[in-house]
């Protein structure tokens, strides 16, 4: 695959409370996320200090998935986290090789 190829699915990274992980990847399945990686994440936002610091930190979840899947996700984010949690979330337009495994 060379650099002119055309996105074909989308990114989806969440960063977040640690202790949030079973009821996100809960919710991500409900969406249609067919899979995601998550890793420990550190640094420094506009919230301060959490509580959550003291019950396992924070952690970046990232899924491929479909524009579809990738719309009802940051929905549910919008509604049931962004206003409760320190969470940050974005999309990114992306080129996947064997596409058909994320969609």
């Amino acid at each position: 695959m060379h650099a002119s190829a055309e996105p074909n699915a989308t990114l989806v990274t969440i960063v977040t409370e640690a202790v949030l992980e079973s009821r996100l990847t809960r919710d991500l399945t409900a969406c249609g996320a067919r899979g995601w990686t998550i890793t420990d994440a550190r640094g420094h936002g506009p919230r301060n200090r959490r509580a959550s610091e003291l019950e396992g930190g924070n952690i970046r979840l990232e899924t491929l998935v479909t524009d579809a899947v990738a719309t009802s996700i940051m929905d549910v984010l919008s509604r049931e986290y962004f206003p409760s949690y320190a969470v940050a979330a974005w999309t990114s337009a992306v080129t996947v090789t064997r596409v058909e495994r994320y969609s």
